[in-house]
């Protein structure tokens, strides 16, 4: 098992196999355009219906391969799953979660962000869309290309948004929901990265900072992992199965509670069991992580593919209705084809493209390991969970990135923390003993945060010799690099703010592109 899924490994990320993944999206797109093309022929438009099922089918491949990655990023990070045998379990619960709970009607305007009723005439608004899916889809695979994870949400508003503006004003879109999308830049990253950082802070404390962790890991550990069965059973309630089953926020809580009850007990039984065998260490606790964040990446799968397979089928739902009805439509049903287009292409551009960014948000941005992933997953449910409650507009992306960057950043200032503890220690030494210097950084900078703290205190008892001031910043300024990559954080937040700009533009000139080709 563990040779075919390194085989599935390598075939995923090997650049040989990049004309091919090209080939393979291009036969699906194919696909969806003969088929739409056998059961539309006769119809009044079917040839504008089966440009906007490709365009489509581009839009859920991108989705698939850009948004998915903040689902599986930090359970393949951590070693938790293979890359070959996360990309399988995020492809089928996908499909899945779009399929079976992505409910029979969409509505055709994403968050109210422009007024339909200003436009008059019905093939404006099939244009419209086309033109805002399009330029949703060519913004998302610029952002995969770049490996710069984005909120799919954002590209299609934005989309919508310029296309909106250029076929009936400035005065049809709402900015006051504008602006609470803009803030959501903001507040979806904060309050993701700040849970994880908490959580992480309150394991290492009560658990990880321990002479005996197993002792620890035996009572804390299962209260965690319920915590997390409460926020991923209360998630899917509110998030992944709201079109099938209808609650409310107390209903929602209540299974919730339910299923953390369960968890909890079947946890104490499994860390009673694995506690004689395992490790007196941080790796010890790590694998006590692993089977719950199988579990959080493919909850988190089947919630977004019930969401957010709605960015690409929506608009395509709205032109079909629009077409057949010859109107503007607010809403629209959702046939079966249109259904699969999403939820198929989701798949293919997870499993084709996916890897990229994967890797990106699991490995670049900071090192992470079971623990720490299992907090990021964690902050995932709980920030939706507070956000849906308070009525705050929030991206499942910036949530997922903002965790993982808390957690890089909560690593960064402990280290760093232990070095101010380790240059006022060493600050009264003698400079004749510099040469003694040499071999301590160097087991320092190959420490962990917790083997920093033992070093210290053999520092304070051995007499070690000080850094000087220059060597001080310089080593403050090594551990600042290796815990976060700026030059990630530097690319992904500039590409979330110019987002719904950058697709917005290119949906205005699409819009008068095809007006001036159709009319």
């Amino acid at each position: 098992m563990a040779r075919s899924s390194g085989f599935l490994d390598t075939l995923l990320t090997s650049p040989t196999t990049e004309r091919y993944r090209v080939g393979i999206s291009l036969l699906f797109l194919l696909g969806v355009w003969l088929t739409v093309g056998a059961f539309s022929q006769g119809m009044p438009s079917s040839m504008l219906l089966m440009a906007a099922a490709v365009i489509g089918g581009y839009m859920a491949i991108n989705i698939g391969a850009n948004d998915v990655a903040n689902n599986v990023g930090p359970a393949v990070g951590s070693g938790a799953l293979s890359l070959g045998a996360a990309v399988v379990i995020a492809a089928i619960f996908e499909a899945g979660g779009a399929i079976i709970a992505g409910g029979d009607v969409v509505s055709t305007i994403k968050g109210g962000i422009i007024d339909p009723s200003s436009l008059e005439d019905g093939r404006a608004f099939v244009w419209l869309m086309t033109a805002a899916l399009l330029a949703g889809a060519l913004w998302l695979n610029l952002a995969t290309w770049m490996g710069a994870p984005v909120s799919t949400t954002h590209s299609i508003v934005g989309g919508v948004l310029g296309a909106g503006i250029a076929a009936g004003g400035w005065g049809i879109a709402d900015w006051a929901v504008m602006g609470k999308i803009a803030a959501s830049w903001v507040i979806s990253p904060v309050l993701g990265g700040a849970l994880a950082a908490l959580f992480l802070f309150a394991i290492k404390k009560t658990v990880l900072y321990r002479k005996e962790v197993i002792p620890a890991a035996r009572t804390f550990v299962p209260w965690l992992v319920a915590i997390m069965a409460w926020a991923f059973g209360t998630y899917l309630m509110i998030k992944g199965v709201k079109k099938i089953v209808k609650v409310d926020f107390l209903e929602a809580t209540l299974i919730g509670l339910a299923a953390a009850a369960v968890v909890f007990f079947i946890m104490r039984t499994l860390v009673g069991r694995m506690a004689s065998t395992m490790e007196n260490s941080s790796a010890g606790v790590n694998t006590l992580f692993t089977w719950p964040l199988i579990f959080a990446a493919a909850l988190l799968s089947f919630a977004h593919g019930a969401n957010d397979v709605a960015n690409a089928i929506g608009p395509l739902a709205a032109i079909n209705d629009a077409l057949s009805a010859g109107a503007v439509v607010t809403s629209a049903s959702i046939p079966l084809w249109v259904m699969m287009v999403g939820a198929l292409g989701l798949a293919v551009g997870l499993m084709l493209f996916g890897p990229r960014l994967i890797k990106t948000v699991g490995s670049e941005i900071t090192e992470l390991d079971k623990t720490r992933a299992f907090c990021i997953a964690l902050s995932a449910a709980l920030t939706v969970i507070l956000a849906s409650q308070l009525g705050l507009p929030v991206s499942s992306t910036h949530i997922a990135i903002g965790g993982v960057f808390g957690v890089g950043f909560l690593r960064e200032y402990l280290k760093s923390n232990y070095a101010t503890q380790l240059h006022k220690i060493m600050e009264h030494h003698d400079p004749a003993e510099q040469e003694r210097l040499k071999p301590f950084l160097d087991d320092f900078r190959n420490a962990s945060v917790e083997e920093m703290e033992n070093l210290l205190k053999q520092a304070k008892k051995k007499k070690q010799v000080p850094l000087s001031k220059s060597e001080r910043k310089r080593l403050k300024k090594i551990y600042r690099e290796e815990m976060v990559k700026r030059s990630h954080l530097v690319r992904i937040a500039a590409a979330w703010i110019i987002t719904v700009p950058a697709s917005a533009i290119m949906a205005a000139i699409l819009f008068f592109t095809l007006r001036g080709l159709l009319i």
